[in-house]
């Protein structure tokens, strides 16, 4: 089954510690060598674990595709260098550096906070090869943490809007489908991580929730 429940230092928040794609998957330096495991083996790509701007959130810090990484300015260069083991690495200078939190995408466009400057928009599409156009998910600018995104599906916020929802199609080409996680959480970004095969959600995620989840994200048995 395609599908893994876990929780990372206690915490049922998956997304706010791994970040993955097609390519690879980032997981923070403070997970244990079992949940990398479980992230390669279910996700089925290679995973490096590391630190990001100095903190164990990953995947608030960083917004990666099949093609890049794009992270704040103040990436390190061993933490630079641990990502390029799956991904090259494009640092941006923006007020916003909680590039995974404002940021949303796969590998067929990117949608960005609000309030990101215009030469950001341009760079971080330029990093990761994607359309790239300012965009809110259930009114919140921080879209990488409202919805989560992969090459065949998309899970939003419950209360995103049915415009929102079409901006999100016109430039991710993917279908939309609304639910929670975590026992009805609704900013599902920070509750799982998944690529185009597999899911890993937060162990209080309901059967009925990971229904939603596998179907809005195309990854059926």
């Amino acid at each position: 089954m395609p599908v893994g429940r876990a929780l990372i230092g206690g915490s049922p928040y998956i997304g706010v510690y791994v970040r993955p794609s097609d390519a690879g998957a980032l997981v923070a330096h403070t997970a244990s060598l079992e949940i990398v495991r479980e992230v390669e083996r279910l996700l089925k790509v290679p995973c490096v674990r590391t630190s990001l701007l100095d903190s164990e959130l990953v995947g608030t810090l960083v917004a990666i595709n099949s093609h890049g990484a794009v992270v704040g300015e103040e990436i390190d260069d061993k933490e630079r260098t641990a990502i390029e083991r799956i991904t090259p690495v494009h640092p941006i200078r923006s007020r916003y550096n909680a590039t995974g939190n404002n940021v949303l995408a796969n590998d067929s466009g990117a949608i960005v906070h609000p309030d990101f400057s215009d030469d950001a928009i341009e760079r971080i599409g330029r990093a990761l090869r994607v359309s790239a156009r300012r965009g809110t998910v259930a009114g919140l600018g921080t879209v990488g943490m409202a919805a989560v995104a992969t090459n065949r599906g998309l899970v939003v916020h419950p209360r995103a809007t049915d415009r929102e929802v079409e901006v999100l199609t016109e430039t991710l080409h993917v279908p939309v489908h609304r639910s929670t996680a975590n026992f009805g959480v609704p900013i599902v970004g920070a509750c799982l991580a998944a690529n185009s095969r597999a899911v890993i959600v937060g162990k209080p995620t309901t059967p009925v929730e990971i229904v939603h989840l596998q179907e809005g994200l195309g990854i059926l048995d």
